[in-house]
């Protein structure tokens, strides 16, 4: 897939206000970790504000939520992605709604539920993406 970019200054904060927003591999895992997400078998590593994954993932679907976990961090500018394969993401802009890229992504509005469905569980309500967020699109 290579470099997937991300919106450095969106994004879920992991750190205190007083603390530099600079992501680090062991606060990713930790993320990672709550979110309930397999990493086994995948090597994350931060260099700067880009993360690279890399290894040999669970599944394709476990792959894509953990770039997408890890990307959608506050500091976090873009996840290259080494682990091989690829998928189909969207980056929210001003004013998307989920049924709105469904029909964009998927031909029809009333499958946004799928969309909701393939980002669990960074996503914990279809009302609530915010733009620069960035969503995996199932097939």
């Amino acid at each position: 897939m290579g470099l997937l970019s991300f919106v450095k200054n969106a994004g879920k904060s992991l750190f205190g206000a007083a603390e530099a927003a600079e992501p680090n591999a062991d606060a990713l895992q930790k993320e990672i970790a709550d979110l309930g997400l397999d990493a086994s078998g995948l090597d994350i590593s931060v260099d700067g504000d880009t993360v690279t994954v890399g290894g040999e993932a669970v599944s394709q679907e476990m792959k894509e939520k953990v770039i997408l976990a890890v990307g959608n961090v506050e500091g976090v500018a873009g996840v290259e992605d080494n682990a091989g394969g690829g998928g189909t993401f969207h980056t929210v802009a001003k004013g998307d709604t989920l049924w709105a890229i469904s029909s964009k992504t998927l031909g029809a509005g009333n499958r946004y539920m799928e969309i909701f469905e393939a980002n669990k569980p960074m996503l914990s309500d279809p009302d609530k993406i915010y733009p620069g967020q960035v969503l995996r699109i199932p097939s």
